[in-house]
């Protein structure tokens, strides 16, 4: 089996401060586009990933934002100079400001449990949709247990997409990096198939 060739430049996490007061819940795409304005890289660089934003949680489309939250591109580390650029830049978002803040980097962490808030699905069919990700991690070379849980929907190009969140335990150190580094599935600008160290099963409702 043929491992994809690791990056010549480590992959880390680049986290920005935010300053706003609301969003819509449903801005992914809207920060996709917003970020490759300024960032165009973004679009052709198949290693990039934009993290959901973590918004105070309510049943209201509109949702506040919490001083705690922080916008996270998992990115090469040879794009420091861009992002730095990025301090005090203030993005719209289907109206609403966003403001970042001075940029740091973090490096990935080799744990043994990881979590993906949000990984794309071609359908609702969870049994398909587990199908695709152990295929997926098959060509990856990585083991582990997996857990599939909550399914969710967003909308791209104003169509509904259907997601899962899906968490692997007992990964090895190797194998934990290297599922943070090319992720699951399509459609990383939006989210989709980034994954993050997680304590437990229980984020996934299970």
């Amino acid at each position: 089996m043929t491992l994809p060739v690791a990056d010549q430049d480590p992959v880390v996490e680049a986290v920005f401060p935010l300053e706003g007061k609301a969003l819509p819940r449903d801005h992914a795409q809207a920060l996709q586009h917003a970020l490759a304005e300024h960032l165009p890289w973004l679009r052709s660089d198949a290693g990039a990933g934009i993290h959901p934003l973590k918004l105070v949680s309510g049943p209201e489309s509109l949702a506040l934002l919490s001083q705690r939250t922080r916008l996270i591109l998992r990115v090469s580390a040879n794009r420091l100079d861009d992002l730095k650029a990025l301090g005090g830049v203030e993005l719209e978002l289907a109206g609403h400001a966003l403001r970042l803040g001075v940029v740091h980097l973090r490096a990935l962490q080799p744990l043994a449990t990881l979590y993906a808030y949000r990984v794309a699905a071609t359908s609702g069919d969870e049994s398909l949709f587990m199908q695709t990700m152990e295929a997926e991690l098959a060509a990856l070379a990585i083991a582990g247990e997996r857990v599939c849980g909550k399914r969710q929907s967003m909308q791209v190009d104003g169509r509904e997409m259907t997601t899962f969140s899906l968490m692997l335990h007992a990964l090895v150190p190797e194998q934990s990096l290297r599922l943070q580094q090319h992720g699951l599935g399509p459609h990383r600008l939006l989210g989709c198939g980034l994954f993050v160290p997680h304590k437990s099963a229980a984020a996934v409702g299970v």
